[in-house]
Formats: C-alpha cells, sequence, structure tokens
C-alpha cells in the first residue's frame, strides 16, 4: 500500500472517531469551550510535529498562509461544534459538512487553474447528491433502523 494511502485511510478512521467525540463533546458544554478544549488537545501534538518541521524557506507570506489556513480551519470547526450544540444529529452533520472537499476543487479550478475530467464532475455532483441524502431528515415520519424496520 502507498505511504499516501496509508495517512490517507489513517485520516478517514480518525475523522470518523472525531465525529462521534465532537458530539459527546457538544453535548455536554459549549461550541466555544469544545473549541477551546480541541485546540489545547491539539496543542499536545505539538513536540511531535516540532521534532520533523523544517523552518527553511519560512518566509512572512509562508507563515501568513498558515496562519490563514489556521484560522480558516478552527473557524468551520466552530461552525461544526456551534451546529451540533445547537441540536446538529452527528450523523447528519458530520456527513454534510464533510462534502466540504467540493469547495476546495470548485476553488482549485477558479485561482489554481486546475481542470477536471468528466468523470471528475460526475464525482462531485454524485457527492454533492449524497450530501442531500444524508443531511435530508422527514420531519414527524417514521424513522427506519439499520435493518429497514421501525
Amino acid at each position: 500500500m502507498s505511504g499516501w494511502l496509508s495517512y490517507a485511510l489513517l485520516s478517514l478512521g480518525l475523522y470518523g472517531i472525531v465525529g462521534l467525540l465532537q458530539k459527546l463533546t457538544t453535548n455536554r458544554i459549549s461550541a466555544d469551550a469544545a473549541l477551546l478544549w480541541y485546540s489545547a488537545g491539539y496543542l499536545l501534538l505539538f513536540p511531535w510535529f516540532l521534532g520533523g518541521a523544517s523552518f527553511r524557506g519560512s518566509v512572512a507570506s509562508t507563515i501568513l498562509l498558515g496562519l490563514l489556513v489556521g484560522f480558516t480551519a478552527r473557524s468551520g470547526e466552530y461552525f461544526l461544534f456551534a451546529s451540533m450544540a445547537g441540536g446538529g444529529k452527528a450523523s447528519v452533520v458530520v456527513p454534510l459538512t464533510s462534502t466540504y472537499p467540493l469547495v476546495t476543487l470548485l476553488l482549485a479550478t477558479a485561482f489554481l487553474a486546475e481542470r477536471l475530467t468528466t468523470r471528475q464532475w460526475l464525482g462531485i455532483a454524485l457527492a454533492v447528491a449524497a450530501g442531500v441524502l444524508m443531511s435530508y431528515e422527514r420531519r414527524g415520519g417514521p424513522r427506519m433502523n439499520a435493518i429497514g424496520r421501525e
């Protein structure tokens, strides 16, 4: 298995666990407090990251980009927590917000001049449809369990 694929699968598994932990957290504390504790947990990894970091080439523009990444990522995380704290179900909120790569794809075509194939555009359409289907809930209707029974 390719190194990148191993990392991607580890990321997939960890993000799956994170979705559950986020909901458990926001059931108990506010979105603001959840984000603070989340950030503190992230800081625990700093010694590991610093061990492999190279700061050569770190000019003001790359530092600014790094800060912008952190700001936008944590802002998105806050709104995810706020959505769950506001009553959103993890089974709806996490899959819906996990379609964020679609925004990246569109931004990459607009700002990085990346080209998408017809197959990739079809994948985007299917991902949008999946996001809609996973986040749609009928109000007041019968609920089905995992095997299709009420």
